[in-house]
């Protein structure tokens, strides 16, 4: 399997290797400068009201992009997409309980789905990077820490819950610079939601992450905390609908969209 350091030609590359089920591992610091994104995929019926959802959590929940129902590729988003085989892991939910964590989801697709592309934290890191703020997750090979907040979401229909948020620790003076710098990525969730006491937003143990790696914290670090896209998968575990299919957390779809145009909408990929 591909290490921390593995690197690719391309985000097609990348997800050659995902559908061969040669790589299915946590994709941050394998996707280069290439926007990655969160998946939701959904039942027709339960659609409308998590777009709704969506439009009404833009922090954790960025769209984008759409699929039409029924078609696993987001032309948008890279050349031959497939939905079904190009997330090194996902999540089955059935009745808002997860079941399984399989490498492909061919079996399950069916003809009424639509899927979502959200915006993911993995975009901004690189830039991070060439600033000097270390992601320390990253350089190790591992996955990031997410934790389940005591902070609301905006209900939409039958999906409502919890922000999730995404955590990476740093020196202060490194996290004034992170706020400055992924306040231009609006479409991978931003600037942070939260620094500092992880007790005011409702964690209670900053070392036992809900979702993710325990965080390397060192003498003198500061936690700093964005808006996450499992944010989601809270609600479709409170919604419980019949079927949902999501990435596992920290597998992620890799586009072929520069990181840099998370900077401003993607014309033409969602609505609003």
């Amino acid at each position: 399997m591909p290490t921390a350091a593995t690197t690719f030609a391309s985000p097609r590359d990348l997800r050659a290797e995902i559908r061969a089920v040669r790589f299915d591992g946590p994709t941050a610091g394998h996707g280069g400068e290439a926007l990655q994104a969160n998946l939701v995929i959904l039942a027709g019926a339960d659609a409308s009201d998590f777009l709704r959802f969506c439009q009404a959590n833009p922090r954790p929940c960025p769209l984008l992009a759409v699929g039409e129902p029924g078609d696993p590729s987001l032309p948008t988003l890279g050349e031959e997409i497939d939905l079904r085989h190009d997330v090194p892991r996902y999540r089955i939910w059935r009745g808002g309980v997860l079941e399984e964590e399989p490498t492909d989801i061919a079996a399950l697709w069916q003809p009424d789905m639509v899927s979502f592309a959200l915006g993911c934290s993995f975009s901004f890191e690189d830039a991070l990077v060439h600033a000097g703020i270390p992601v320390r997750h990253q350089a190790a090979g591992r996955n990031v820490p997410m934790y389940r907040t005591s902070l609301p979401t905006r209900p939409a229909g039958q999906f409502s819950g919890p922000l999730v948020v995404s955590m990476r620790p740093m020196p202060a003076a490194d996290a004034i610079e992170a706020v400055m710098i992924c306040a231009r990525f609006p479409l991978a969730h931003g600037a942070p939601v939260h620094l500092g006491d992880p007790a005011q937003i409702g964690i209670e143990d900053i070392d036992r992450p809900d979702y993710g790696d325990p965080p390397d914290i060192r003498s003198g670090d500061i936690p700093v905390f964005w808006a996450c896209g499992v944010t989601p998968q809270a609600a479709i575990a409170a919604a419980r609908p019949a079927l949902a299919i999501t990435h596992a957390p920290g597998h992620m779809l890799v586009t072929d969209i520069p990181a840099s145009h998370a900077d401003r909408r993607l014309t033409g990929v969602y609505p609003g």
